[in-house]
C-alpha cells in the first residue's frame, strides 16, 4: 500500500491521508502553505520523502494532543513549524513554535476554529475557499453512517465545551470533513459533508 492514500483534489490544494495512521494524519499539498501535516504520526524517512514529493512540508499542525508523536524527530528533519493552541502546548512532547487562537491563520484561507472540549484546547483547520474543507481533530468522529457527528466519551475534558463547539460548527460551510479516526472505505469524509455532518450533530443535540 502506497504511505499516502489521495482524498480530495482542490484547484490549489490536493488531501491526502497517511496510510494506516492512529489518530489519523493527513497532508494538506497547498499552492501557497506548501505542506501541512494534520496530526503527526511516528516519524519515518520514507514517509517524509513520501510527503516532499507532493510539496515541501512547512507545517505541522496538531489539533490535539492526541496527534503528537515524534514532533522533534519531525521537526529536525523537515524544518516544519508545529502549530498547536496553548492550552494543548504543555501536554505535547516537543517544541510548539506557533501558538494559534481564533485568530490565527495561514494563508488567506487557511484558519483555525477552537473546538475544545475533547481536550482542553483541541482545534480545527478550516481550508475557506470553495469546496472547502474542516479539519475536526478528535472534535468528530464518525458515526453510524460513516459521517462524522458529535460522539461523547468519559474521558472528555469538558460536555459543556463540546456542545459549545458543535454549535459553531452549523455556521460552517464546507464540502468535506476529517477527523481523527479514518477507516478507508467505510469513514465518509465528501462531497456532501456540510449537510449530513450538520444534520448528524444537530440529531445529537436535540436528544
Amino acid at each position: 500500500m502506497s504511505l499516502l492514500q489521495p482524498l480530495a483534489e482542490f484547484p490549489d490544494r490536493r488531501i491526502f491521508w497517511v496510510s494506516g495512521s492512529d489518530p489519523a494524519a493527513y497532508y494538506v499539498a497547498d499552492q501557497q502553505a506548501d505542506g501541512v501535516l494534520v496530526n503527526a504520526p511516528p516519524f519515518d524517512p520514507a514517509l517524509l520523502a513520501a510527503l516532499e514529493a507532493e510539496r515541501p512540508l512547512r507545517y505541522i499542525f496538531l489539533p490535539s494532543r492526541h496527534g503528537a508523536r515524534d514532533v522533534e524527530r519531525w521537526r529536525a528533519a523537515s524544518g516544519a513549524e508545529v502549530l498547536a493552541t496553548a492550552a494543548e502546548a504543555p501536554a505535547i512532547e516537543g517544541t510548539v513554535d506557533i501558538v494559534l487562537d481564533n485568530k490565527s491563520r495561514l494563508t488567506r484561507t487557511i484558519d483555525f476554529l477552537p473546538l475544545s472540549g475533547v481536550t482542553a484546547g483541541s482545534c480545527g483547520m478550516r481550508l475557506k475557499n470553495k469546496p472547502g474543507a474542516v479539519f475536526f481533530g478528535p472534535a468528530l468522529s464518525p458515526g453510524g453512517d460513516g459521517w462524522p457527528t458529535l460522539v461523547f466519551a468519559a474521558d472528555d475534558h469538558s460536555l459543556e465545551n463540546r456542545l459549545f463547539g458543535a454549535l459553531g460548527i452549523q455556521d460552517l460551510a464546507f464540502e468535506y470533513a476529517f477527523t481523527d479516526e479514518f477507516d478507508p472505505g467505510v469513514t465518509r469524509y465528501g462531497p456532501g459533508a456540510g449537510a449530513a455532518v450538520k444534520d448528524a450533530v444537530a440529531r445529537v443535540l436535540d436528544e
